[in-house]
């Protein structure tokens, strides 16, 4: 077992809103974000679920260093600045040489990498961006963060595809347990839609193909599911030590108790149909935090809207967790935050735990015949949450489980 940590600042950006309670009081609400996006337009799939700031909003909010930094990067600033005053610290006063960044990232900077290579080969050399690999590199989003906190620790971007995020969380974590920080800044960013991206996807079987209805279009756990929707955002925790937080009188919003990670060795895309990886995971996170797994009252599943993702995910937890706890899928309205989703699944974990309220999938009336889970849906319910599981898996067989507790 190693020792809690606590969960002292949150920050999120999504295609629910800016900031944490704004994506809250969304995800609660149970409606999808999915809208047409112009970028896309002529594709087989044109919808998304954008941060709604646009590229000037966004630079205004970060600042002077704006100019500089890739749309992944920029949402990860803002999103560990929120965090960060969440957690009642001042970087202009810490001990930077002692605090950790973490920023789990997926695709990295795409849209840049799209954009220079249309530059280069309309216009030559000479007229792409001297930016153009200090934006597309995916560790530059902790870089920024890491330079705009003043974060002298270790610095680490974990890239295990839609399980980023998590692994971060999972990262961090062990760095505070193995005594190389004090604070750390830890989650995931993305903004990687782009025409690339969404075709690759697309060919690969991975996308909802529901251009006739794309609010309702990620509708996880489904009988009808088609696929994920892309989208973009950022979330990012601030975890201590426990005896750290409660030395400088923080308020401890929940308790990161376990973290599991493996992978399934079976296929670069598909999930393993037995789901032994993923039953390892969870139950490695439940081992970690000296938890059985009836002690489990929620999960917040990973629940991607995929047919086979989907159906894999509802039978290890109808199997390892029979006692039939709550299951939420934050994808349904927020769509799938790749490198990110991880990350700010384990905020809204956090959130549920706090208030005691489990969000309904969006666009769910019911699990698909023979799931045999509890998923919460049509409005959120009231339950008292003491034990609570987060799901994340990622392309190349990555599988990341965080097990977290209430505070008291």
């Amino acid at each position: 077992m190693t020792a809690p940590v606590a969960v002292t600042g949150l920050g999120l950006l999504t295609p629910a809103g800016e900031g944490t309670d704004a994506t809250w009081d969304a995800v609660c609400r149970g409606v999808g974000s999915a809208a047409r996006d112009p970028v896309l337009a002529g594709l087989p799939v044109d919808f998304s679920c954008r941060v709604p700031l646009s590229r000037d909003a966004l630079d205004r909010r970060v600042g002077r260093a704006a100019w500089r930094m890739s749309r992944s990067a920029a949402l990860a600033v803002l999103a560990a600045r929120e965090a960060v005053r969440d957690a009642g610290l001042d970087p202009r006063t810490w001990n930077g040489d002692r605090v950790a960044v973490v920023i789990g990232c997926g695709l990295g900077a795409d849209t840049v990498r799209e954009e220079q290579a249309a530059r280069l080969e309309e216009r030559g050399a000479d007229m792409v961006s001297a930016l153009t690999i200090a934006q597309i590199i995916p560790n530059m989003a902790a870089g920024e963060v890491s330079i705009d906190l003043g974060a002298r620790g270790p610095g680490l971007a974990p890239a295990t595809a839609c399980a980023s995020g998590a692994t971060a969380v999972a990262v961090a974590r062990d760095l505070l347990a193995s005594g190389q920080c004090d604070v750390a800044v830890a989650g995931g960013t993305e903004a990687a839609v782009s025409p690339l991206a969404v075709a690759g996807f697309w060919r690969a079987g991975a996308l909802s193909g529901r251009t006739d209805a794309v609010t309702e279009a990620s509708r996880p756990f489904a009988a009808d599911r088609d696929g994920f929707v892309i989208a973009e955002g950022a979330g990012v925790l601030v975890l201590e030590r426990t005896r750290d937080a409660a030395a400088r009188g923080a308020r401890v919003r929940a308790r990161l108790v376990g973290c599991g990670s493996t992978s399934d060795a079976h296929h670069p895309t598909a999930p393993a149909p037995d789901a032994r990886g993923t039953e390892t995971a969870l139950r490695t996170a439940l081992a970690d935090a000296g938890l059985a797994p009836r002690d489990v009252d929620h999960v917040d599943a990973h629940g991607s809207s995929t047919p086979l993702g989907d159906a894999v995910e509802a039978g290890l937890i109808a199997r390892v967790l029979p006692h039939r706890p709550s299951v939420t899928a934050p994808k349904g309205a927020l769509g799938h935050g790749l490198g990110a989703a991880g990350a700010v699944e384990a905020a809204l974990t956090v959130l549920t735990l706090q208030h005691g309220t489990v969000p309904p999938v969006a666009n769910l009336d019911a699990p698909a015949p023979g799931f045999g889970i509890d998923c919460v849906t049509e409005a959120p319910r009231r339950q008292d949450v003491r034990v609570a599981v987060s799901h994340s898996f990622g392309f190349g067989g990555h599988n990341v489980v965080l097990a977290l507790t209430r505070a008291d």
